[in-house]
């Protein structure tokens, strides 16, 4: 059985019948549609759609992208397709794992998004190496100066000011001041 997903994003002012249309032609005798975004895992009608495919059935979309935005989360989707036995077919990229040179075609798509994996991984390892060579940290930029940390902690240690009021002040959590507290109380210990 051909089972077709249609996927529209959420907010969008988009319909599904240009897709609904295509997977017709291409012969799809049930459709599972919804509204989603493609980087979402969490899609009722795709989780309904893999539970109830069968083996020799043929999931077909109108793009690849229609199954998710993500290369990592499409090659899951597509393994779950393959794990039942089932083929996997796109309208418009002429990807099709029903015939080898599909699945040769998929495998080659694997093996390249495993690669950029990696080379994102060894870049940013390299990069956060050179940062901390050059005696940078990551993170967010802190709010307050060291001059503002300092205003802060007198202020609120010696009863002047609440935590509530020197955050108002500054324009910064009270959580923010509670941490600058503890990090203040947790430098004076000794040892």
């Amino acid at each position: 059985m051909l089972l077709g997903y249609l996927r529209v994003s959420k907010g969008d002012d988009q319909s599904t019948a240009l897709q609904r249309r295509a997977l017709t032609q291409a012969g799809v005798e049930r459709f599972f549609e919804e509204t989603a975004s493609g980087g979402c895992w969490d899609r009722p009608e795709l989780h309904r759609l893999l539970d109830q495919i069968r083996t020799e059935d043929v999931v077909v979309v109108w793009k690849l992208d229609r199954l998710s935005r993500s290369l990592k989360d499409l090659l899951a989707i597509l393994d779950r397709i393959e794990e039942r036995g089932a083929g996997f077919r796109s309208v418009t990229e002429a990807v099709d794992t029903t015939i080898p040179a599909g699945r040769m075609m998929m495998q080659m798509v694997g093996a390249f998004a495993e690669f950029e994996r990696a080379m994102i991984r060894e870049r940013t390892r390299a990069g956060l190496a050179a940062a901390r060579a050059e005696g940078r940290i990551g993170g967010r930029r802190h709010k307050l100066n060291p001059v503002q940390q300092a205003d802060v902690i007198d202020n609120v240690l010696s009863g002047r000011r609440t935590a509530a009021q020197m955050a108002r002040l500054y324009n910064i959590s009270e959580a923010t001041v509670s941490r600058l507290i503890a990090a203040h109380r947790q430098a004076m210990l000794p040892g």
